[in-house]
């Protein structure tokens, strides 16, 4: 799995040492400095690159979307703010993710494993020869108190509940229970393996071995193929 080398750049010291802890506790990121305002960042990542910043918006003398325009190219964004008007301007620049402060550790992991996503498929194994991406293989999700590693192999389908998802896997007759909603649940995982079905289900197309008058069949549970979702999932199953 890649490591990914953050900094965060926050005039708040509490805002800074907050995310810290958060990054301190996800095994693929690798915090390599801490800034409290844009100049000394900006000489930081010059002398030492970074792959990912999170980065305030509102700061003093250089803001962040000020900073944003100087960063090396390879380097990506996420910004952090308490003021939702900033979204859009974040968005133009191409970040990675907004985060809203105040931030919790669900959200952030929510964005590191975005931020994962788009490193394993835009790095190549190896530049010069390689013309595929690398794909992830796992993702983290935060259940109970626990940061747990799922393989993308073992992902049966994925049920939503209000702000919950329940992740069904091959390793457990019991579902992995993690607060998250269905969209952010669907950003993380590569369309190349899993299809949305249903406002409430995710399916990993590998697994899908029978379907039944528009449901998709795992044992003795039936998955409803939403109407929205026909289209999209018969296409799926023509190209196969």
């Amino acid at each position: 799995m890649k490591t990914i080398n953050c900094a965060i750049v926050d005039d708040e010291p509490l805002a800074v040492e907050l995310l810290a802890s958060y990054v301190a506790k996800i095994p693929f990121m690798n915090l390599v400095g801490k800034y409290s305002n844009a100049t000394d960042a900006l000489k930081g990542v010059a002398e030492q690159p970074v792959d990912l910043i999170f980065l305030d918006i509102q700061m003093p003398e250089l803001n962040g979307l000020e900073l944003s325009r100087m960063l090396p190219e390879s380097t990506r964004i996420v910004f952090t703010t308490a003021f939702e008007q900033y979204a859009l301007d974040g968005y133009r620049i191409n970040a990675l993710d907004y985060l809203l402060k105040p931030i919790t550790f669900a959200t952030f992991l929510e964005a590191c494993n975005k931020a994962l996503q788009w490193f394993s498929l835009t790095r190549q194994q190896e530049p010069a020869t390689a013309s595929q991406p690398e794909e992830i293989k796992s993702i983290f999700v935060k259940s109970e108190y626990k940061l747990l590693q799922i393989n993308l192999d073992d992902i049966r389908y994925i049920e939503g509940l209000k702000d919950y998802v329940k992740i069904y896997t091959e390793q457990s007759p019991h579902p992995i229970l993690s607060l998250m909603n269905m969209k952010a649940m669907e950003k993380m995982l590569p369309a190349s393996r899993f299809i949305r079905v249903h406002r409430s289900f995710i399916v990993s197309k590998e697994k899908i071995r029978e379907i039944d008058r528009n449901r998709i069949v795992f044992g003795d549970v039936y998955i409803p193929i939403g109407d929205s979702y026909k289209a999209a999932f018969q296409d799926f199953i023509s190209n196969k």
